[in-house]
């Protein structure tokens, strides 16, 4: 296969000289805000989560693709990255489920990628300088320069109302309703969720009118891209809804929580995007190893009223938070995993628990 040359320039004037790959093999060019994620697995859900939405995502691990692309581990139903970054894809993958290889799925979806470059140069710098508005352009270092100057990060962007559902839909079955608000909803969270009950999934623009017009037995604010402060009437949604029902937010939805309590955000230098990152429960001082995604955070003590009930053990970032007379809880990490390890799935039935507690204490559903 031939492979275009390609570049990738950063904000800062730093260039990399790689291959086109997936839709780049036709050329062409592209911008986003550089990170890197440090999984070692788990490429798939990552490529088609919507929290990456215009991210170009660098992979540490160096082999990508090796056990190909399945029809079954998509987080949703398309791809919202700006493009992938990596060392090198694997040509032929092995694995039994795989329908496709890693490359065919990109050229298939219309996302472009670069192979070829040193990524353990990349991710030193952006551990050192932050994340950075980049570009790849497979005419010229100059062209990627030129673009990368006049690229941007997701600081005051709305990406949330982009991914989210246009219309309500409906999934799973049982005694409890649930009303999950979707700021880029990833499909693990969803098969946990749907375990739990009824779920109504909405768009991030309902009001808070029409949620609790739903009669919802608890209320979930889910994950999603971009700068928590942007997210178009997100904070007004949220102070219509606490204190009503039981509320439960992960990741972007821990940040509009904590903004929409009082809280402040704070825009990490390099983010989490992993699936090793220790968080402690401060009850039970139990440390569990989670999957995170995120550029943004709520800062510490900043929430009135609310008690922290996890910690990031790598930099001491604020991961949960409580305010028990609200009824309201959130994580800035992922319980439900896709990629990473689950041992953070309990707090799915810290929801359910909190949910049956209310029913049981307002008596019979009107």
């Amino acid at each position: 296969m031939m492979r275009p040359a390609a570049y990738l320039a950063l904000r800062d004037g730093s260039l990399f000289r790689g291959l086109g790959a997936g839709s780049l093999l036709e050329g062409g060019e592209v911008t986003g805000e550089a990170v890197f994620n440090t999984a070692l697995s788990g490429y798939q859900e990552v490529i088609t989560d919507p929290s990456y939405a215009g991210q170009v995502v660098s992979f540490t691990y160096p082999h990508l693709g090796n056990y190909g692309i399945n029809d079954e581990d998509h987080e949703s139903s398309g791809v919202h990255l700006a493009a992938v970054v990596a060392r090198n894809f694997t040509d032929v993958p092995s694995n039994w489920r795989a329908t496709d290889s890693l490359e065919g799925f990109l050229i298939k979806r219309s996302v472009p990628a670069l192979l070829g470059i040193d990524t353990r140069r990349l991710t030193r710098l952006l551990r050192e300088h932050g994340s950075l508005p980049c570009a790849i352009s497979t005419e010229s270092p100059e062209a990627a320069l030129e673009l990368a100057s006049k690229a941007r990060g997701t600081d005051g962007c709305d990406l949330a109302t982009a991914v989210s559902t246009k219309a309500p839909y409906v999934l799973g079955s049982g005694p409890r309703r649930i009303v999950a608000v979707d700021f880029g909803i990833k499909a693990s969270i969803l098969h946990e969720l749907s375990a739990l009950g009824e779920v109504t999934v909405v768009p991030s623009s309902s009001t808070a009118e029409d949620l609790l017009a739903m009669k919802p037995d608890g209320l979930f604010l889910s994950n999603g891209p971009g700068d928590p402060e942007a997210v178009v009437g997100a904070r007004e949604l949220v102070q219509g809804l606490v204190g009503e029902v039981p509320l439960f937010g992960i990741c972007l939805g821990h940040q509009i929580l904590g903004i929409a309590l009082g809280g402040s955000a704070v825009k990490l230098p390099f983010g989490h995007h992993g699936s090793n990152h220790p968080v402690q429960d401060l009850s039970t001082r139990k440390v569990a190893i989670t999957a995170q995604n995120h550029n943004y955070a709520i800062l510490d003590d900043t929430v009135p009223g609310a008690r922290t009930t996890h910690r990031n053990l790598n930099d001491g970032v604020l991961e949960g938070f409580e305010v028990p007379s609200l009824r309201a809880f959130s994580v800035q990490h992922h319980p439900e995993a896709g990629p990473g390890p689950h041992e953070g799935r309990e707090i799915f039935a810290k929801f359910a628990e909190l949910i049956d507690s209310n029913m049981q204490g307002s008596g019979a559903r009107q």
